[in-house]
């Protein structure tokens, strides 16, 4: 007996095997379209909750989308489909099975793309290049300015300063900036100038001295000789003896004129022979002696015949030299004190060896006379050509003032030292240093 049918099935129809489900039926709406079923989509999934109805948004294509730029060549480079080939664009080979070519794909560059971003770029870069050439430009017109006026200026300022000094302007300086190379060429040339200057002056000085020299005994003889003419003096023998001392005193003059002029030229002595200093020191004063005596003033010599006595215990020092230019400044100070001492005064001549301290041992001979003493502020002047102390401006008295000058220039000469101070007997100290030759020390 077969079984009864389950509960839920109608009558005549097979049942169907256990396990298997049955699908539900389908809508009256889907009976026509019972041939699409298979092609249907599948329904979509729970939580999906897109419309169905809607199609999806075409995708975005970024500017960089190689599809508008590909294209399609069959093996005769025809083109079949897509963008044709472009120069600077890529291409690929496309083989069949055996091998042989059967087209290419081409892959056109992004000409629309890198043009506006060259453009863009070049336009941002000359911008860029074309401010920084202003500025530069710029910079290079300060600077060169600058180097300019730092390096020409200084040259350009000697420049002058030499065409003024060349014109005879001597009081032309230049101005000093820094301490470089060009600064310490301005002080250089400052002090040349300075230099030049100071000769200009001396030269000057030199000149108004000897005009007023020569200009005294000039002017006494013109006084005489029109006496003579105006009749208002006889021409005797007192006429002529005045006329003659005149002549002799610019005779004298020109004489120590000349002799200054060769001393200060003066360099060492050719003849470098030994001599004996204090053995002409006394000749020049045997010479001198009776002149002293007639001017009342007496002689000291006692501090010099200790060291030049024949017959000392140490020989008698020598120095190497030239033997009548050192008489010579021997007679220039002895003249010198009998010119300028008070009648009744005294000179004292002393001499010593000094010991050697930082080169030879020296000889040094002192003179020393009485008053009148010369002022303080006119001792460094002195030596100069041409000058005299106040108490001196006789010239009937005094001398041409050229006497101790040449006596300093050939007393440079010979490597010694001439120096003047205040004497202890209230006249003037004459201190000479002499270096001594081949001497023992004291």
């Amino acid at each position: 007996m077969a079984p009864a049918p389950p509960s839920g099935s109608p009558p005549g129809l097979p049942s169907e095997p256990p396990g298997t489900t049955t699908p539900p039926p389908s809508n009256a709406s889907d009976s026509g379209r019972g041939a699409d079923l298979g092609n249907s989509p599948p329904p979509p999934p729970p939580g999906d909750l897109r419309p169905l109805d809607r199609d999806p948004a075409p995708p975005q294509r970024h500017p960089d989308d190689i599809y508008p730029r590909l294209g399609l060549l069959d093996a005769q480079d025809q083109l079949v489909a897509g963008t044709p080939p472009q120069p600077g664009g890529a291409r690929l080979a496309l083989r069949g099975a055996g091998g042989q070519t059967i087209g290419h794909l081409v892959l056109a560059p992004p000409q629309g793309v890198r043009s506006e971003a060259d453009q863009a770029f070049l336009a941002q870069h000359l911008g860029f290049v074309a401010w920084t050439g202003l500025v530069g430009l710029a910079l290079a017109l300060v600077l060169s300015g600058w180097l300019a006026r730092r390096w020409l200026a200084p040259v350009e300022a000697l420049a002058t300063g030499a065409r003024g000094i060349a014109q005879g302007h001597l009081h032309t300086r230049v101005p000093v900036h820094g301490n470089d190379e060009l600064a310490q060429l301005a002080r250089t040339f400052n002090t040349m100038a300075e230099q030049l200057g100071s000769i200009e002056a001396s030269r000057r000085q030199w000149l108004g001295d000897v005009a007023h020299e020569l200009r005294t005994p000039l002017a006494a003889m013109r006084a005489e000789i029109e006496a003579v003419q105006d009749g208002i003096r006889p021409f005797d023998d007192k006429t002529a003896l005045r006329l003659h001392r005149q002549v002799m005193r610019l005779i004298q003059l020109v004489g120590d004129l000349r002799a200054s002029l060769d001393a200060v030229g003066t360099s060492a002595p050719s003849a470098q022979v030994p001599v004996h200093p204090l053995s002409l020191l006394n000749e020049a004063l045997t010479s001198m002696r009776p002149r002293l005596a007639q001017a009342g003033i007496d002689v000291d010599t006692g501090g010099l015949d200790a060291l030049a006595a024949p017959g000392a215990a140490q020989p008698a020092p020598l120095v190497r030299g030239d033997a009548q230019q050192l008489h010579q400044v021997f007679l220039n100070l002895l003249e010198n004190s009998l010119r300028y001492t008070d009648a009744g005064g005294l000179l004292r001549i002393a001499a010593r060896l000094l010991p050697p301290a930082d080169g030879d041992p020296q000889l040094q001979v002192q003179l020393d006379d009485s008053a009148p003493g010369v002022p303080a502020h006119e001792l460094p002047r002195i030596f100069e050509r041409l000058y005299r102390a106040e108490t001196s401006r006789n010239r009937d008295h005094g001398g041409s003032g050229l006497g101790l000058a040449i006596c300093r220039a050939i007393v440079l000469a010979h490597g010694g030292t001439l120096t003047a101070e205040a004497s202890p007997l209230g006249g003037l100290r004459i201190t000479l240093n002499l270096p001594l030759l081949d001497n023992p020390a004291p």
